[in-house]
């Protein structure tokens, strides 16, 4: 099994009142856009939906979508990745920037979904997108 951490900032808890939805997946770690489902950039906005099962056994169903309209339209500004549709998971577990969620992929083509505290050991080398593969 393999898994990718994401250190919690305000912005994706929420916390900040931002407008913006959901975690940014960064497009330049292609090893995390395998992990997650593949998603076609000839299509304008592509997404998947993706299954995760929490600690406590409880599914959730989340938005993994690739917002690319800078590709697509000649005025377009967007050329992003996302997991959207979040705010109710990181409500019911009192996610707080600092803490990591972690997605585990399983042989079905869901996802474990954890959150936890940082870690006060860092990897040697920081991202700044806050991702790193835990495993």
């Amino acid at each position: 099994m393999t898994a990718f951490s994401k250190t919690l900032t305000r912005n994706d808890t929420g916390a900040n009142g931002s407008h913006q939805a959901g975690i940014l997946v960064p497009k330049g770690d292609r090893e995390l856009l395998t992990f997650f489902p593949p998603l076609d950039p000839a299509i304008k906005n592509p997404d998947r939906l993706i299954d995760c099962r929490d600690e406590t056994g409880k599914w959730w169903r989340f938005r993994y979508v690739y917002y690319n309209n800078k590709l697509h339209d000649p005025d377009g500004t967007r050329n992003e990745y996302r997991i959207t549709r979040m705010t109710a998971y990181f409500r019911s577990v009192g996610a707080r920037e600092g803490q990591s969620v972690v997605f585990e992929n399983r042989s079905d083509g869901s996802f474990e979904i954890r959150l936890h505290a940082d870690s006060p050991e860092r990897p040697t080398v920081t991202k700044l997108s806050g991702w790193r593969r835990i495993h």
